[in-house]
């Protein structure tokens, strides 16, 4: 292979990922089939970084003339609109199955079911709320690293998250699927560039944050890791959602209590 059929195929799997996560069009020219999907798994953090910028372009243009609430809103309004809330339905789909089935399987059907119940709003609610308090606190302690912040979690949150397709189990058949043969294979290759992409951001922090969120992100991939394989023996599409909820989440807590520190 050429090096210019090279780097059309690495494109090719960047605009697949980015077709698949997001709403953004895709050129006609791009073919998605199952080797695709489970080779551009490696471009899920670049896909964050996306979201993420132009999440935070939006802040940074608007929280000069509006309050910092209302600019983590429109900031945070953009990041679902671009992904068509893609991964807060995991979210909510994994919190209704978790809290209201007793066995895998019913965990597993609940799931799959499309109408929302308590425990996935009450999740979906608190997750917004929550996303909206620490950015806000962000913005107030320093718009720059506000914005800063939203780079870095959309990217290191869906570097957690699809790391979970390396070393764990797909626990549902494709035709009852909403992610597709995308989640049930990642090879190495895919693992280490999508590593990349996340200590990529990172490197843009300072030393104390930049370690303590990837000490922070390494030992809630096992603690999310552990509550899956007890819960359903693996993860499934939706799972994958509320692990990159949560981990996103999380980033704004460790950089807004390590901001507090410095």
């Amino acid at each position: 292979m050429s090096e210019r059929e090279s780097w059309h195929k690495e494109i090719d799997l960047f605009l697949v990922a980015m077709g698949y996560f997001t709403r953004i069009p895709m050129p006609k020219w791009v073919e998605v089939d199952s080797d695709k999907l489970n080779k551009a798994s490696r471009y899920f953090g670049l896909v964050g970084l996306l979201v993420g910028l132009l999440s935070a372009i939006v802040f940074w243009l608007t929280q000069n003339w509006l309050p910092a609430g209302v600019s983590v809103l429109l900031a945070m309004l953009v990041g679902v609109l671009l992904t068509g809330g893609f991964h807060e339905d995991g979210l909510a789909d994994t919190f209704d199955g978790f809290g209201g089935g007793w066995t895998a399987e019913d965990k597993l059907r609940i799931m799959k079911d499309s109408r929302l119940g308590s425990y996935g709003a009450l999740a979906l609610m608190l997750a917004l709320l929550l996303k909206w308090q620490l950015l806000v606190e962000l913005a107030l302690y320093d718009p720059v690293v506000a914005g800063s912040a939203l780079i870095v979690a959309h990217t290191v949150s869906r570097v957690v998250s699809a790391s979970i397709i390396f070393s764990e189990k797909y626990v549902r058949d494709d035709e009852t699927s909403k992610s597709k043969p995308l989640s049930q294979h990642q090879g190495i290759n895919e693992l280490l560039i999508l590593i990349a992409s996340g200590v990529l951001v990172l490197l843009f922090l300072k030393g104390l944050a930049a370690l303590s969120l990837l000490l922070v992100m390494i030992g809630l991939r096992r603690l999310i890791i552990v509550i899956f394989r007890r819960q359903i023996g693996g993860y499934t599409g939706d799972t994958l959602g509320a692990a990159q909820q949560i981990a996103e989440i999380v980033c704004y807590f460790v950089l807004l209590v390590v901001g507090n520190i410095l």
